[in-house]
This record gives structure tokens, sequence and C-alpha cells, in this order.
């Protein structure tokens, strides 16, 4: 070996974790023969099909990545649950290593990588979509696009529109302004709202409220953003049922850090010890559906009737499940 190819080699290994393709090694300079007597001595290890790692024993998280995407071929990054992994939206590895290759590439290509799984798509493997780390991966915004794209229920895509806002990982604009750049996204209208409620828009919601909770099951109208005296000022409570001592508040900042869930909670105590006003928070995810406005209707209805005179009766809906409290 030169001593030119020895630094080009070093460069690779360090660069990718002691792991080298067949490709890459050729181009620094090695020989096949070179390689496979390596690989016979027992002192590289074939990790994928002409990807190997030139350490012995187990190798760290990042080199099992580094090889997935050697094995994946040029253009491949890693994305969907193993870009959540290291946006840190999972506290875990992923079992499965996730990598999106150009969708011009033939999938049968990719049918048997074991422990791996290709995705295909000519949008997130654009350099402007990745992110600034050492491994090539979807920018966190991309991420969190693919996996409500992949998710099963709204519950399931709402859960990680909270991970990526709630961990300072993005915000609703730039989340909004990706979805504006791709062409499919599951629950859209929903995910909209979501980020125009979390940006301080709840308009939405307030109509919601009004509209499907309050109207339609016989709710008396609160009263909207009423003015509470406090030790530290002036607050607003966003639906305040005086007669009944009790709050209904219309929260848009999902997945608040973690201060501001205190001072909500702070907030509420403080009204119930001194008011005796009982709080209850509600989200888009409560009033999203028929069926949410249903079970928020039961809810808020149960609330008022534990601390006053009856209201309430079901709705027009099949299967409202508020009972009839009139």
């Amino acid at each position: 070996m030169t001593p030119e190819t020895e630094r080009n080699v070093r460069e690779i290994l360090r660069g990718q974790k002691r792991i080298i393709s067949l490709d890459q090694g050729l181009d620094a300079g090695l020989t096949r023969s070179f390689i496979k007597n390596r690989l016979r001595s027992g002192k590289w290890v074939r990790k994928h099909r002409r990807v190997y790692a030139t350490v012995t024993g187990a190798i760290v998280r990042e080199a099992e990545l580094w090889a997935a995407l050697k094995r994946a071929g040029e253009g491949a990054v890693l994305s969907h649950w193993t870009a959540a992994e290291l946006h840190g939206l999972l506290d875990k590895p992923f079992p499965v290593v996730h990598v999106t290759v150009p969708k011009a590439r033939n999938p049968a290509r990719y049918a048997a990588i074991p422990g791996v799984r290709i995705h295909r798509s000519d949008v997130i493997v654009d350099d402007r979509h990745l992110a600034n780390k050492t491994l090539p991966c979807t920018r966190v915004e991309d991420t969190v696009i693919d996996l409500i794209n992949a998710s099963a229920t709204f519950d399931a895509a709402y859960d990680w529109v909270c991970r990526g806002l709630g961990r300072w990982t993005t915000t609703p604009q730039r989340l909004r302004l990706a979805m504006q750049q791709r062409k499919k996204i599951r629950y859209r209208a929903d995910i909209e709202r979501v980020l125009e409620a979390a940006s301080g828009a709840l308009s939405w919601l307030e109509a919601r409220y009004v509209q499907g909770v309050e109207v339609p099951h016989g709710l008396p109208a609160a009263s909207r953003q009423a003015r509470v005296r406090q030790d530290t000022g002036n607050k607003y409570l966003d639906n305040l049922y005086e007669e009944y001592k009790a709050c209904m508040e219309l929260d848009g900042a999902i997945a608040h850090p973690e201060d501001e869930q205190w001072n909500d909670k702070d907030r509420d105590r403080w009204n119930l010890v001194h008011k005796q006003i009982v709080t209850s928070r509600f989200g888009v995810r409560h009033l999203r559906t028929e069926e949410n406005l249903c079970e928020t209707a039961a809810d808020v209805a149960k609330i008022l009737n534990d601390r006053g005179p009856a209201v309430g009766h079901p709705c027009t809906r099949p299967g409202c499940g508020v009972p009839n409290y009139m």
C-alpha cells in the first residue's frame, strides 16, 4: 500500500467510523486482492454486499448507519425513523435503518438488505433538504413530514408534530414552509390547523368549540376571554362558565416546553385555590372530527353538571355520547 493510498483510506475510515465500501477502497488505490486478504484473515468483516467494517467485533451505531448508507449507494440519506433518532425525536435507536434514495433507482436492487428499509424520493435527497450532520440525513422538517405520511392515524401524525415542536427541533413556520414543497401529505388540512394554532392563531379552535361543542349539545355560552385578576396581574380565560366556576382553555401551543407547562399549571392552580375555578384544556386533537367534538362536549357537560344546574343533550350525530341532562 502506497503512502498516498494509506492516507486516502485513513481519511475515509476516520469519517465513516471504520466503514468502507468496495468502490471507495478501489478509488483510494486498494486492490481487490488486498481487500480479499483482509476479509480472509478476519481483520475486516463484511457488513453488507461490497461494504466492510475494518474492525472485528461489535461496531458503534454510527458505523452501522454508515454501512447502510454505503450499501444503498450514491445519493442515499438516512430518513424516517432513523433520521428521527438522529434529530432527537426518538429516545432510542429504531431497530430498522431507514434510508431514502433517488426515485429513479431500481427498487429490486434493495429488496434484501438485512436490517435496512429503502424509500425512494426525488424531493428529500436534494442537498437543500439535508440536515447539516456528519451522517447524511433528511432535515427535521422533512423527517416529520415523512413520519406523518407513514402514520396510520391522525393521533400518530399529531404526535410527530408535537415531538418536532416540543423538543425545539423545528418551528411551525419552518414546518409549514416544508409542507408547501411537498405534493402529498397525509392529514394536510388538519396538520395545517395544528400549526396555525401552535403559531397563536386560535380562531379555528374557537369556532369549532362554539359551533361544534356548545351549540349542538345544548351547553351554555361561556364568557370569552374573561378577565380574572391574579397576584401577577390580569389573566384572560378562553371560555369561562362563571356560574359553574369552570374554565375551558383552548390550547394551541402543543407540547409546550417544560417551563411553559408549569406556568399553565401554576395559573390553573391559582384559579382553583383563589377563585374555585376548575380548568380543563382542549387542543386540535379534541376538536378535529365530529366524534371528537361529541367526546369533548360530553367531558364539558360532565364538568358543568358536577358543579351547577343540569345542561347538555346529544346532538343529531348518530352515536353522540352526550347524555341528556335536561
